[in-house]
Parts: C-alpha cells; sequence; structure tokens
C-alpha cells in the first residue's frame, strides 16, 4: 500500500457534510489531514457537479462511490453518468436493504440482479462491488451468504469491498478473507475493532483496536487491491480528527 491509494469514506464525516456550504468546509479538512482521495457517500443533497468543483478545488480524487441498492439494480444508466461526471470508474451496492440474506433463494436472486447490473457497469467501465456487514457471514446449508454472492455472479461483473471490523463481528478472519477474494478486491474498507468494558464491538481508528492491519494489508496488496478506505461510522469526536488519526497510523506504520 502507498500513501495515495488511502481514501477517506466520506460516510465516516456524514454529519459534517449535509449541505453544499458543509461540503465545501469539510473537504479541504480532508485533504489537511492527509487524504488525497475520497469515497462519496453520506453527503445531503448536491448537484454532481458542483461535487466535482468542490472535490477539485479541495486537491482530492473520487475513487470510489456507494449508491442506494435500488438504484444500482434498476438504474444503472443514471449512475453510469454520474460516476462518469466524478471521473470514478468505481462504485459499490452498500447494503442488502428489505432483502432476507437468512433466505438461500433471496441470496441467489440476489447475486444474479447484481451480475445483471455489474455487466452493464463493466460495458461502460465500470466496476461494481458488493459491500459486506456481519450478516453475509451467516451459514445458509454448506455456504455462507457471501460465498453464495460471490460464486453465483461472474468475477468480471461483481467485485468484493470487503470491510474489516464487519468481517470481525461476523467471526471470521479479515486476513483469510482478503486472500480468499483474491483479484476481485479492488478496494479495501479499513475500519478497527474493539470491544468496549461491556465486551460489546465497537469502531475505532485504525490502529487503537485488536485487528491484524500489517497482515490484511500484506494480502490485500498481494491480491492486487486498489484502494485503502479508511470509514468509522462512529466516531467519538470530530470524525476528521478520527480519520487523521487514522491516516496518521498508517503513514507512520503499514506503508510499503
Amino acid at each position: 500500500m502507498k500513501k495515495e491509494q488511502i481514501a477517506a469514506q466520506l460516510y465516516s464525516a456524514r454529519d459534517l457534510l449535509k449541505t453544499p456550504e458543509d461540503i465545501a468546509r469539510t473537504l479541504p479538512r480532508i485533504r489537511e489531514a492527509g487524504y488525497t482521495a475520497v469515497q462519496v457517500s453520506g453527503l445531503g443533497p448536491i448537484e454532481v457537479g458542483e461535487l466535482k468543483k468542490l472535490l477539485d478545488d479541495a486537491g482530492l480524487v473520487c475513487c470510489a462511490t456507494h449508491e442506494p441498492g435500488d438504484r444500482i439494480l434498476n438504474n444503472v444508466s443514471e449512475i453510469i453518468d454520474r460516476l462518469r461526471a466524478l471521473d470514478c470508474r468505481h462504485t459499490a451496492y452498500p447494503h442488502p436493504g428489505g432483502i432476507d440474506m437468512g433466505d438461500r433463494d433471496a441470496v441467489r436472486k440476489l447475486a444474479r440482479d447484481l451480475d445483471r447490473a455489474g455487466a452493464e457497469f463493466r460495458e461502460a467501465g465500470i466496476e461494481l462491488s458488493y459491500h459486506n456487514h456481519a450478516g453475509e457471514f451467516y451459514r445458509l446449508g454448506d455456504k455462507l451468504a457471501l460465498d453464495i454472492l460471490m460464486d453465483e455472479s461472474a468475477p468480471e461483473n461483481l467485485l468484493a469491498e470487503l470491510d474489516t471490523y464487519w468481517v470481525q463481528v461476523g467471526g471470521c478472519d479479515p486476513v483469510a478473507w482478503c486472500r480468499k477474494l483474491a483479484s476481485r478486491l479492488k478496494v479495501l474498507h479499513l475500519k478497527d475493532y474493539k470491544v468496549n468494558p461491556s465486551g460489546q464491538p465497537t469502531m475505532c481508528e485504525i490502529g487503537a483496536g485488536t485487528l491484524d492491519f500489517p497482515g490484511i494489508v500484506a494480502a490485500s496488496d498481494e491480491a492486487g487491491c486498489e484502494w485503502f478506505v479508511v470509514e468509522q461510522d462512529t466516531c467519538p469526536g470530530d470524525p476528521v480528527d478520527s480519520l487523521r488519526q487514522s491516516f496518521d497510523y498508517i503513514a507512520a506504520k503499514l506503508l510499503s
């Protein structure tokens, strides 16, 4: 992993990105924290051309986006236009809202639907990934739900945007999954894991938890990962401060 491959997931700072004015104030702070790339997600309403200008003015590139799941499945052409306007070639299906991940047939149908959408994106030069949470590690007979999604879609149509925290919460090993996904892992969500005094899983800044990030990064580099996206859904204070802390740890400890 090189410094220019580190990105910030804007969802982490969503409370500071509700209006165009908020976005104009916050993007330069993220650049000052060390990031040169971001994943666009969680922003309030803003016209895509204005967003692209604000990103350019702040010295940030859009490496990927999250788009609503129903739009990914049903409005591919609109998303293609949006990504082209952002000069971005990667998006991810963020969450299987409304889909029973404990129903094997429903998971298989989702795999087929994502494969179809992914083929349309691929023809336009855009890559589609699936972003996991913990529920995809539920076992459905002889396979985990995430295995079904990957096995029943073509690797060229559906990649994996693996989230290290949720792999751990799901009871699996993030390093092993980085190796398992191999060439399908183009974007990785770096998110650390710890338990609070009550033993409940908690998100935290990179390096403040228990995940094996040297192993995660080594396995992801070997897999050919292109973007390492720092995300922290909940932060103890200002989310940009948490993003900065994570960046500083990565820059000091994990760069090749």
